[in-house]
């Protein structure tokens, strides 16, 4: 299963940006999904997280302001990034859990998208 994930750019203090990861491939079921991010000099820390049955999960420093969401018809998972703060930049990347058609597990992660906050 190979994830794509976009949506990232350049945007000012207090804008919005989605960010989008589709999964391809023979899946089956997506069982969880999850943003991470890593800024320059800093580890990868997780973002926001989403259960199949769709319960969320997020970092306190974005809390009310991220909200994760997936489309099960399209194997998207979103992230809605709103109120953004230059401390909110860096790169994001998406990982997705599941099942194939095969009835084989997976652990997929995005290739990371750019998002920078600045006036």
């Amino acid at each position: 299963v190979q994830l794509q994930a976009s949506g990232g750019g350049l945007v000012q203090p207090g804008g919005s940006l989605r960010l989008s990861c589709a999964a391809s491939g023979s899946i089956f079921s997506i069982n969880a999904a999850g943003w991470y991010r890593q800024a320059p000099g800093k580890q990868r820390e997780s973002v926001a997280g989403l259960t199949r049955s769709g319960s969320t999960d997020y970092a306190d420093s974005v809390k009310g302001r991220f909200t994760i969401s997936r489309d099960n018809t399209k194997n998207t998972v979103y992230l809605q990034m709103n109120s953004l703060k230059p401390e909110d930049t860096a790169v994001y990347y998406c990982n997705v859990r599941g099942v194939t058609s095969r009835w084989a597990t997976f652990d997929s992660w995005g290739q990371g998208t750019q998002v920078t906050v600045s006036s």
